[in-house]
């Protein structure tokens, strides 16, 4: 009775034995010649559909060759994002050399590495020798382990190494793209799109990205900007989008004979559009004209005074044909307030000449975004600083976002300020800026007396040191910009206490050290800072009995340091003389 149970059991197994050894087959194997961070690339790619075990097959793939995928860590850089350029403390561009690495403070990416759940994968480390002479970039390739038991040891998908090649929008399948997608998206960091737009409920403000609408309902919901999509052809279709400043150029088909009749060849294309203040509302801002520039056929301009609408002509000079008033370039001057709201509109053009051997005319079209009642800060040099000018600096409010700083520039980095009271509680208020290459000083003094708790003190005096808004970065040039957010230094604060306990500890001084070199040539050296360093001293100070009175003396004090290593002018080298001399020419004395 057991044979006969037995023997389609066993031919039942057999037959899921084959049947999955068919499907293995089938599967694509990794080899082990495929390392760790290869297969760590391999786990970004999410399948696009849940699988069964041997049903997972590679993509199908558009006509042209993949793009190879890098997976070495050695040979990834993902801080070197300009061509050809070296990037600032960028360790691993290969575009650096010893004379970059010395202006460098520290590696932006110190480790390179792949997927940290596998269980083994080569990591790149960089780090920077400055004490060498030159200094060198130190790269170090190990193997790192997880020691988590739940790591990945191989991946078997290898066609996830790669990406498939998109398909290319052209003439046979453009429609195609059109009915398959919902709408044109406005960009690609708002992700918004047109579709989304207007379908959304009625907004009291614009918001970033969301573009602008129009009262015109014969130009279109939106303010036309044109750009250039899939080729160099300017398309009218695209519209400007809030705070979002652009500057284009793209080209245009024109039949000088019909000059007179496109549409996009007149100012009153650009200026007629009057905006809405705010999306869906019935208040217009009209776009205001603000200047009209000519260009002559050999390229002289005349800017008009009267700006008034003009219109493209068509004349006839000897054989040839001209198109007088045709737009050549549009500039767009919007003013924002803080609510979200077009305040104003201003539009500056360029018309021009064109002749009938033109077939294709180029235009620019810019937009810029200005908020309202604001001035911009001035710079404390372009680009190195100069003596004299307020250090620009900042405080970066969370990590991977911009700088922020205060519009008064000479209230950016300051310290505390020296009266004729010499009283630190009565002159709380004053302060001074820092000025670039001025060594200063400055004091108060400081009655104890037994009415104040040296705790409570204690924090009055640092508050009272540091300032309402100490900052946390300091730019390395005087034009650095805030987006830019590795060319600024940050701040080390360092805190000395005493070590003896039980007695009251009071902050004294600040000590401020700033550090600087010299950048660029020889001839026009640019100040650079490199280094920030605000050290906190504090001193044991024995409380006073109730009815006793004592006074110290709190400074600070700001130091600029030189660390410019000493120039070295280079010189060619000198020419070496190749001449040989005929075999006979010291004869008869040799």
């Amino acid at each position: 009775m057991g044979s006969r149970v037995l023997a389609p059991l066993l031919l039942e197994l057999l037959g899921c034995w084959a049947s999955v050894s068919a499907q293995a087959g089938a599967t694509p194997v990794v080899t082990e010649g495929l390392n760790a961070t290869e297969a760590a690339a391999a786990t970004h790619k999410p399948s696009p559909s849940p699988r069964t075990l041997g049903a997972s097959k590679a993509p199908e793939l558009s006509s042209g060759p993949r793009p190879t995928p890098v997976t070495d860590v050695a040979a990834l850089c993902v801080c070197d994002l300009s061509a050809a350029q070296c990037d600032v403390n960028c360790c691993c561009d290969p575009d650096c050399s010893s004379v970059d690495f010395s202006v460098f403070s520290a590696c932006s990416v110190p480790v390179v590495m792949g997927d940290s759940q596998f269980c083994s994968q080569k990591a790149a480390i960089y780090s920077l020798n400055l004490t060498a002479d030159p200094p060198q970039r130190v790269f170090k390739l190990i193997d790192q382990i997880n020691p988590s038991i739940f790591c990945i040891h191989i991946s078997n998908y290898k066609p996830a190494l790669s990406f498939t090649n998109p398909e290319v929008p052209n003439e046979s399948n453009f429609d195609q793209f059109i009915r398959a997608s919902d709408g044109f998206t406005v960009n690609t960091d708002s992700d918004v799109s047109f579709t989304a737009t207007l379908d959304a409920p009625h907004a009291a403000r614009y918001e970033y990205g969301v573009p602008l609408q129009i009262a015109n309902a014969s130009s279109g919901l939106f303010l036309r900007f044109p750009s250039p999509l899939t080729s160099s052809l300017c398309t009218d279709s695209s519209p400007a989008a809030f705070l979002v400043s652009q500057a284009v150029e793209c080209s245009r088909r024109i039949d000088i004979e019909h000059c007179e009749e496109i549409e996009a060849l007149s100012m009153a294309y650009y200026s007629s559009p009057a905006i809405l203040r705010v999306p869906n509302s019935s208040t217009q801002v009209p776009i205001t004209i603000q200047s009209i520039t000519i260009r002559s056929l050999n390229k002289t301009l005349t800017q008009l005074e009267d700006p008034d609408i003009l219109w493209p002509a068509l004349i006839a000079a000897g054989q040839e044909r001209i198109c007088n008033n045709v737009v050549l370039e549009v500039r767009y001057g919007l003013t924002y307030t803080e609510a979200g709201e077009i305040w104003e509109a201003g539009l500056s053009l360029l018309l021009g000449a064109v002749s009938s051997t033109v077939a294709l005319l180029q235009q620019k079209f810019e937009i810029h975004f200005i908020q309202n009642n604001t001035k911009p800060v001035p710079l404390s040099g372009n680009p190195g600083y100069v003596v004299g000018l307020p250090l620009a600096a900042g405080f970066q409010p969370q990590k991977g976002s911009g700088i922020i700083q205060t519009t008064n520039r000479y209230g950016q980095f300051t310290i505390l300020q020296s009266t004729t009271e010499q009283d630190c509680l009565a002159s709380e208020g004053p302060r001074t800026p820092i000025l670039f290459g001025y060594n200063m000083q400055s004091g108060c003094r400081l009655r104890l007396t037994g009415a104040i708790p040296c705790q409570l003190l204690a924090q009055k005096v640092q508050g009272l040191l540091r300032g309402q808004g100490f900052p946390d970065y300091v730019a390395s040039f005087g034009n650095t910009r805030v987006q830019d957010v590795q060319d600024w230094v940050p701040v080390h604060f360092i805190t000395h206490l005493s070590n003896m306990k039980g007695s009251c500890q009071l902050p004294v001084a600040l000590s401020i050290e700033v550090k600087w070199t010299k950048y660029g040539s020889l001839l026009n050296p640019q100040a650079r800072i490199v280094n920030v360093t605000a050290q906190l001293i504090s001193s044991q100070v024995p409380e006073p009995h109730p009815g006793d009175e004592r006074t110290i003396v709190v400074s600070t004090a700001v130091t600029f340091v030189d660390v410019s290593a000493p120039a070295e002018a280079g010189f060619r080298a000198r020419p070496s003389i190749n001449a040989r001399l005929p075999f006979n020419f010291f004869f008869p004395f040799v």
